[in-house]
């Protein structure tokens, strides 16, 4: 009996399949969402929709973006264009402790609105308007019936968890301890969403993540506010259950990577814990940091059993801002102080206070303390100004010529112009050497690019096509650091097994998330920034990357998402890829049934 033929075929490419195996050039024949036929010969064409001539390029699994703060957006708009554009198919919600799953919408939109510079009035009617779910079990059901672009998984949010247990204000209370009832009540909670197919749960210690709204404004998020005894109950579940704590250390301390890192050891006595948290990188600040913290988490990894991976990104960690709005700020006084303030009016008056203007130069001049930051205003150049005279400049170089301090130039133009003010920093991974070192080192996982969020200041969609560029630049110069399969596997399939997701690879009978990478086109285009409307949320505008010829296709669960430039959705095809991908090793028998 002959097989029903081919629902797409690509051919002639180079076949890269996630798992770091030798690239060759192979025929592929999709049927039914999956991946059929790898073949060295050619497949029969009769009765194909879709046959595609992938010569000279590069046959790939998508890639998984495991970090990003698409909560909101994919709510509102699912399709998710800016990632699935860039060749990812299986998206990540739910990090640095802020979900919106159990809490109710005003809780949820302050706990993500601030920290991740996205509007309230946007994110607070949305929620208010389509949050219908209160349970991990009904979130997941949202999901499967929403019209997702690329696969999602997600973890429950600790501030999320601990809001709706506590209630947010005593969640935010440095005096309140959760009693037995509450924490067995977390667990309880946490044992559902993994029972639902959550990853685990993501938390966060960094007291500058804040609240936004009225009611508890500028506190930091609930989760900084728990004890080693609450995080122990929690990670014992996750243990248990061989799920993922996904955090963040106290990114200007750093002291607390250590309990971390205690925590994630295995013994006779109990098993590993799956850590993964943000960030290593060559920071201005501590160029040193990551040639210590690298090499100390491989030997810890080996010599306790520990499974604790780094978040890394290939590209320079490179930010914008429209005048003081930019989360750097939340790392000392003055800056919080600022930010505090919800009205331009307010904050211009401040600006010209004396006393504030002296606090502020304090805490700008104190390079010696604990800080993310390295604060130089002559690193800090003007991209946008009323005063075009001025863009161009650095805040330093303009302060020079004037014979004044930095701090007062720069004050005095957010003061003059508010957010009409734009200029941009490179905070870290500025040395490319650098960044190749942290990307070989086994206890990163390639990740973080902050998708959704930071819509004015930062995030990385395009980072798996800069790390191909990277790669495939070094061999150029004859200067090779990591194979073209070993990266394509970073990418994916590291990811996909790390996370214990039904994603990144493409070998027979795997997922049909593929994307056609053209190699001729990992130029510089790549590094360029654009405006783009916010599908969904009012058309807000915020920085994006483009990819424009890099990638000649994405197929999302073998249909076509994206060719050609153009998605599907627009020629009138179907407007449904993704599914939600449960964790495979901690999902429980509702996510087994489903």
């Amino acid at each position: 009996m002959s097989l029903p033929p081919y629902d797409i075929i690509i051919k002639n490419g180079l076949h890269l399949d996630g798992t770091g195996a030798p690239g060759k050039i192979r025929h592929l024949g999709i049927r039914n969402h999956r991946l059929v036929t790898v073949s060295g010969s050619p497949l029969p064409e009769q009765g194909c929709s879709q046959v595609i001539d992938a010569t000279g390029q590069w046959v790939m699994p998508g890639f998984l973006d495991t970090h990003t703060h698409y909560d909101a957006e994919l709510v509102a708009a699912p399709a998710l264009r800016e990632s699935v554009r860039h060749g990812v198919t299986t998206v990540t919600v739910g990090s640095c402790s802020i979900s919106m799953i159990l809490s109710d919408a005003e809780d949820c939109s302050d706990l993500f609105t601030r920290v991740e510079s996205v509007p309230r009035e946007q994110v607070l009617p949305l929620l208010q308007d389509k949050k219908s779910w209160n349970t991990p079990q009904g979130y997941v059901n949202f999901l499967r019936r929403h019209p997702l672009g690329p696969n999602v998984c997600s973890f429950i949010g600790h501030s999320d968890l601990r809001a709706a247990v506590l209630g947010l204000g005593r969640s935010v209370d440095g005096d309140v301890r959760p009693t037995e009832t509450e924490l067995k009540t977390m667990e309880s909670w946490l044992n559902e969403a993994l029972d639902a197919g959550l990853l685990g749960l993501s938390t966060m210690t960094t007291k500058w993540d804040k609240l936004d709204g009225d009611r508890f404004r500028s506190k930091s998020l609930p989760s900084t506010y728990a004890g080693w005894k609450e995080f122990g109950r929690l990670n014992r579940v996750l243990r248990q259950r061989r799920a993922i704590h996904q955090g963040a250390p106290n990114i200007v301390t750093k002291l607390n990577m250590f309990q971390f890192l205690a925590e994630s050891a295995g013994g006779v006595f109990r098993p590993s814990l799956k850590t993964t948290l943000i960030t290593l990188m060559d920071i201005k600040a501590n160029p040193l940091l990551h040639r210590v913290v690298g090499p100390f988490t491989n030997l810890w990894n080996r010599v306790t059993g520990a499974d604790f991976r780094w978040q890394a990104l290939p590209v320079p960690f490179e930010v914008y801002a429209d005048g003081i709005d930019l989360v750097i700020f939340e790392e000392f006084g003055a800056g919080e102080a600022a930010l505090h303030l919800t009205e331009e009016a307010e904050r211009q008056q401040l600006f010209q206070q004396s006393g504030y203007r002296r606090w502020f130069r304090k805490n700008y001049e104190n390079k010696w303390g604990p800080r993310v930051w390295h604060r130089n205003f002559h690193d800090a150049s003007i991209v946008g100004c009323p005063d075009t005279s001025l863009v161009g400049k650095s805040f330093g170089e303009i302060a020079d010529a004037a014979g004044v301090h930095p701090v007062d130039v720069f004050l005095d133009l957010v003061s003059r112009h508010g957010k009409a003010l734009r200029w941009h920093t490179v905070i870290a991974n500025h040395r490319p050497e650098a960044v190749k070192r942290i990307l070989q080192e086994p206890a990163t996982i390639v990740t973080f690019s902050d998708a959704g969020a930071h819509i004015r200041n930062m995030a990385f969609y395009n980072f798996p096509l800069r790390m191909l560029k990277l790669v495939r630049d070094a061999e150029r110069e004859g200067k090779p650091f990591m194979s073209l399969e070993k990266a394509v596997w970073r990418l994916t399939g590291e990811l996909g097994d790390w996370f214990g997701i039904d994603a990144g690879h493409l070998r027979e009978g795997d997922r049909a998330d593929v994307v056609i990478i053209n190699p001729e086109a990992l130029d510089s285009r790549l590094e360029a920034y654009h405006e783009s409307g916010m599908e969904g949320l009012d058309d807000l505008q915020r920085m994006v990357n483009r990819s424009d010829g890099t990638v000649s296709a994405v197929f999302i669960n073998g249909r076509t998402a994206f060719r050609d430039g153009k998605f599907a959705a627009d020629l009138g095809q179907e407007r449904r890829y993704g599914d939600f991908l449960p964790a495979l090793n901690t999902r429980g028998r509702d996510a087994l049934e489903a």
